[in-house]
Order: C-alpha cells, then sequence, then structure tokens
C-alpha cells in the first residue's frame, strides 16, 4: 500500500550522499561570504585603506558602530561555514576541491551583492570618496563576476556523479 501524502515517482528516502554534498557546498559558500566581508571588505577597504565604512550616510560615530555590527556578522557566517564543514566532516569525507569552488563562488557572491546592492542600489556607501567611481566599480563588480563564475565553473566540474540504481 503506498503512502497518498508522497507524489508518484518522488523519491521517499533522500540520498545521504546528497545531503552531505549540499552541506559542503553551502559551508563553502557560508565561508566565502564571511571571508569577503571580514577579511577582504572589512579588513581591506575599511580598516586598512579606510576608504569607506559600511554605512557611509551620518556620522563617523555610526559609520564605525555599523563597521563593528557588519564585522560581527561577517564572523558569524564565517564561523556558521566551519560548524557545517565540521558536520560534514564529522559524517564523511570532505571533496575539498568541491568545498574551495563554493569558497570562491561564496568570495564572487558577496562582492557582488555588496558592489551592486550597497553601493549602487542603496548608496550606503562606495568603493571610495573623491575618485572617479566608474574604474573602481568597473574593477569591484568586474572581478566579483569573474570570482563567482570561476567558482560556478568549478562547482559544475567537482559536481559528483550520479550513480543510476
Amino acid at each position: 500500500m503506498s503512502d497518498p501524502h508522497v507524489r508518484a515517482g518522488a523519491q521517499t528516502e533522500r540520498d545521504p550522499a546528497d545531503a552531505h554534498d549540499r552541506r559542503t557546498v553551502v559551508s563553502g559558500v557560508l565561508f566565502g561570504c564571511g571571508i569577503a566581508a571580514s577579511i577582504i571588505d572589512l579588513f581591506i577597504f575599511h580598516l586598512a585603506l579606510q576608504w569607506h565604512h559600511f554605512y557611509d550616510l551620518s556620522t563617523t560615530r555610526v559609520a564605525l558602530t555599523a563597521d563593528g555590527f557588519f564585522h560581527a556578522i561577517g564572523w558569524f557566517v564565517t564561523v556558521w561555514g566551519l560548524f557545517l564543514l565540521a558536520d560534514v566532516r564529522r559524517r564523511t569525507d570532505v571533496d575539498w576541491r568541491r568545498w574551495a569552488a563554493a569558497v570562491v563562488a561564496g568570495i564572487g557572491l558577496f562582492q557582488l551583492l555588496d558592489g551592486v546592492l550597497d553601493h549602487k542600489v542603496l548608496r550606503i556607501h562606495q568603493i571610495r570618496y573623491g575618485v572617479d567611481l566608474l574604474p573602481y566599480d568597473v574593477t569591484w563588480i568586474g572581478s566579483a563576476v569573474l570570482l563567482l563564475l570561476v567558482g560556478l565553473m568549478m562547482l559544475r566540474r567537482t559536481r559528483p556523479r550520479v550513480t543510476r540504481r
């Protein structure tokens, strides 16, 4: 007797390998986003170069407070990705090439969202002030697209082979 709640042809059991692969990819994307936020954007552009803050539409005090929250969220996402990775490692072997591909895609994804959404749509900050923005925007968004595409190509090449039963 069949279960009336299960669609015809739908799998009733999930393949654990698929679940592990999904968790590996999500872990890498989260880690990549966190690294892009906390190291590339915050440490380099906010702190070292002091080109901008996360929120530049108010006082310096508000901008630094926003940077603090941005920093905390960036590291939370990084650690979340590492916890997922630890869970995958506990359950099975990690495909490190696949995880690295997801990290590259995550870095590109974060930089693209930041460059388009924060810089251009919301305008909460620019890459740098007092300069012609076009070369900076082209470099920022172009490198983000390139990293995202390279990460996606790497993910496609490292996709697990499907075995037919």
